[in-house]
């Protein structure tokens, strides 16, 4: 009988978790959905204001930041998130650890910008490097803070924070763009909006500013934060590398293409990936508290929906790059669309292994992530070098995508066996989506083949639609499509 009641407590607190992650999804995605989509028309617009040299001088910067954001706190942030005690005792330290850690950091690139921004083949970007970089300095201060609300899936605060913030990073980088700031429009526009969401995360955390040390807590800090950090910083700097690689062989203009190109495949890990990340590293933490095999059953769960739900906007975004860069952005911009066909590759391999990589966090196999990303890195590198020296920016997204799909997902794989998830019995529910992406892509070659000269946007249309209405007519079973005018019938009845 005691048994049995520790098996229905713990589904209930299951089902809890799964409830709480569930709202802190939808709050996390329409946040996204929101700023996504302001930043979409953001960079329309200055992608008119600014030369494609503005955006590669950007590139550099924005690889240099993307390191330093993810391994600024010493991981102290995802301790933070995976946090077994009392988040007000703890508070005190993190906070102290985190403000050293970013202070220490952001000494460094400021010292080294120079040498960084020659290497990396544009040598004026070093002062926007600097600008650039200075919003860790914020974020030093409010990472406890955010990562209290992750924790206690109050996203929703979250969520606002970043959307009004992005509303003041808009107007500042549109404001300076028209008046000829080049790529500092962008560096003053971010700078802006990690001050405003700072402020206000530090109201609505209601948790007291305060600083001091315990050794205890700072060891067990940094025992989980540590290797986590690492494994995140290596991640954005495989993620980023193709920005180094690029502008070192081939300069600043190529890099702006390919940095185009690599903006739009982001906008679905940007959506949706950010969102996960937000609640699955807390969700998987709270599972694996549960003796029972609940971590493996909920990744059992979410990795088919995540995949279902990825591949078919990264076929339509592959094979329709032509059309969908040249309205987007004019035919200017076309060098962009060869690149962005194999980075939709890398955008689902992506997804995937961060996914995985959050699910290790969760587990506390914090020191898997850093292996793992260790040896996508000796298959990236030189994959992206040959790539870029071959077929210039095309041969560097092949070569990504080539070391994304053979090397990092396996390893990730292999990452999650070795921490006891059970991924076998994932396999098979991949398959009615693969199909159903392979008679996508079809329907999508179709429509280009027949289309002929029509206009960009009566290619993208149509192209989208017949690749999406096949997939969705495989993929999706056919009673949850019958009960769809149903459920119509409901939502229009509801007062």
């Amino acid at each position: 009988m005691e048994q049995e009641d520790a098996t229905v407590t713990e589904a209930a607190d299951t089902r809890s978790i799964g409830e709480k992650a569930g709202r802190g999804l939808g709050w996390s995605l329409l946040g996204n959905l929101v700023m996504k989509a302001g930043s979409f028309v953001m960079g329309l617009i200055l992608a008119r204001l600014l030369s494609a040299t503005d955006f590669g001088v950007y590139a550099v910067a924005l690889a240099a930041t993307s390191f330093v954001m993810v391994v600024k706190d010493l991981g102290i942030m995802m301790a933070t998130i995976h946090w077994r005690g009392s988040l007000e005792e703890m508070s005190p330290t993190a906070t102290l650890l985190n403000m050293i850690s970013a202070t220490a950091l952001y000494g460094v690139f400021w010292t080294i910008a120079p040498f960084y921004a020659a290497y990396a083949g544009s040598p004026e970007a070093a002062p926007v490097v600097r600008l650039l970089t200075a919003v860790i300095l914020v974020e030093a201060v409010t990472a406890v803070r955010s990562a209290t609300l992750l924790r206690r899936f109050q996203q929703a605060h979250n969520s606002m924070a970043i959307l009004a913030g992005f509303a003041v990073n808009a107007a500042v980088a549109i404001t300076l763009g028209a008046g000829g700031a080049g790529p500092y429009s962008f560096a003053w526009g971010q700078v802006a909006q990690a001050v405003v969401t700072g402020l206000i995360v530090l109201r609505v955390a209601r948790m007291p500013f305060k600083v001091g040390f315990d050794r205890m807590i700072a060891a067990r800090l940094l025992r989980f934060g540590i290797p986590s950090a690492a494994g995140i910083g290596l991640e954005a700097v495989l993620l980023n590398v193709g920005y180094i690689i690029v502008g070192d062989i081939m300069g600043a203009q190529p890099l702006g293409y390919y940095l185009l190109a690599f903006n739009v495949s982001s906008w679905v890990p940007g959506l949706i990936g950010t969102a996960i990340r937000t609640v699955s590293v807390a969700g998987f933490s709270r599972l694996a508290e549960q003796e029972s095999d609940s971590l493996s059953q909920g990744v059992q769960r979410s990795v088919p929906l995540l995949y279902s739900a990825v591949l078919p906007l990264a076929i339509v975004m592959g094979l329709l790059a032509h059309p969908l860069v040249a309205f987007l952005y004019g035919q200017k911009w076309d060098q962009a669309a060869g690149v962005l066909r194999f980075l939709a590759v890398v955008m689902v391999v992506r997804m995937l292994t961060s996914f995985a990589l959050d699910i290790l966090n969760g587990r506390g196999a914090t020191a898997m992530t850093v292996w793992i990303n260790i040896g996508y890195g000796i298959a990236l590198v030189p994959a992206v070098i040959a790539g870029t020296h071959l077929q210039g920016i095309r041969g560097a997204a092949a070569g990504q995508a080539a070391a994304s799909l053979f090397v990092a997902l396996p390893l990730a794989v292999l990452g999650l066996r070795a921490a006891g998830v059970r991924v076998a019995p994932i396999a098979p529910a991949l398959l009615r989506p693969t199909l159903g992406g392979l008679a996508s892509s079809a329907a999508v070659l179709g429509v280009l083949s027949v289309s002929g000269g029509a206009p960009p946007l009566v290619t993208l249309c149509l192209g989208s639609a017949a690749g999406l209405i096949v997939y969705v007519l495989i993929v999706v079973p056919v009673d949850r499509l019958r009960a769809l005018p149903g459920v119509a019938v409901r939502l229009r009845a509801t007062p």
